[in-house]
C-alpha cells in the first residue's frame, strides 16, 4: 500500500516509517529536516506541514498517518491545524484504508503545556468526525495517543536524573515505550484493524490510571 506518514526524521514517525517499509510497503515522508532513511520505496519530501501551498500534490494515498507535532511551540498551529489541512487534502478521498492522527496520554490528563494539551484534545474529536466520513470508503480512522516515550524530543527530561526519578514514579510500568513499540501499534491500527474506528487508543504504561492519595495514617 501508498503509505503517507508525516513527521519522519526522527523519533516514532522515522521507527514508523521504517517498519512499513520493512513490511514491503511503498512510504512517502513529509518532514522539515531532511530526510534520514533511505530506502528505494521511501520519498522524502522536505517541508513545513504548516506550509499548505507548499504540499506536494500525491494520489492514491492508502494509509494516512499523522505522526508530525511538535512540543510547546505553536502547539495549536502545528498539531491540529496542520493535522486537519493534510488530512483533508491526502486522507479523505476514495482510495484511503485507514487514518492513524498520533495524539498524546495528555489529551486525557490535561498535564502537559496548555496549548499542547489543547492542540491534542481536538485530535480527538476530529478523529470521530474524520471517521464518520471515511466510513464510506470502508476505511477506519483512529488516534494513538502514547504517553512517555523515549525520543529526541524527550531528551531534557530523560537525561535529568532527578526528573527521570519523578516521572517513573508516576509510571506503574517504570519505564517509557521505545519509538518502535509505538510503530507497532500503528502498523496494527492502520494495517490489522479493520473494524475499530473513531477510537484514541491510550498507550501510556498505565500513567493515566495512577493517581496518589495522601491521607493521615
Amino acid at each position: 500500500m501508498k503509505v503517507l506518514v508525516t513527521g519522519t526524521s526522527q523519533g516514532i514517525g522515522k521507527a514508523i516509517a521504517k517498519l512499513f517499509l520493512e513490511e514491503n510497503h511503498t512510504v512517502i515522508g513529509i518532514d522539515r529536516q531532511n530526510a534520514s532513511i533511505a530506502d528505494d520505496n521511501y520519498t522524502h519530501y522536505k517541508c513545513d506541514i504548516r506550509d499548505y501551498d507548499k504540499l506536494p500534490e500525491l494520489t492514491g494515498v492508502n494509509i494516512l498517518i499523522n505522526n508530525a507535532g511538535t512540543q510547546n511551540e505553536q502547539d495549536i498551529d502545528i498539531n491540529l491545524k496542520a493535522l486537519i489541512h493534510i488530512t483533508e487534502k491526502y486522507g479523505v478521498q476514495e482510495d484511503i484504508h485507514s487514518i492513524l492522527n498520533i495524539g498524546s496520554a495528555s489529551a486525557h490528563t490535561g498535564a502537559e503545556f496548555p496549548e499542547y494539551c489543547a492542540s491534542k484534545a481536538g485530535i480527538l474529536a476530529y478523529t470521530k468526525n474524520v471517521a464518520l466520513r471515511v466510513a464510506p470508503f470502508n476505511a477506519t480512522c483512529n488516534s494513538l495517543d502514547p504517553g512517555g516515550v523515549i525520543t529526541p524530543l524527550n531528551d531534557c527530561v530523560i537525561n535529568d536524573e532527578k526528573l527521570w526519578a519523578q516521572i517513573m514514579n508516576e509510571t506503574p510500568l517504570k519505564r517509557w515505550a521505545t519509538a518502535e513499540e509505538i510503530a507497532q501499534w500503528a502498523y496494527f491500527l492502520t494495517v490489522t484493524n479493520k473494524f475499530c474506528t473513531g477510537q484514541s487508543i491510550l498507550v501510556d504504561g498505565g500513567e493515566s490510571i495512577n493517581y496518589n492519595f495522601v491521607w493521615k495514617e
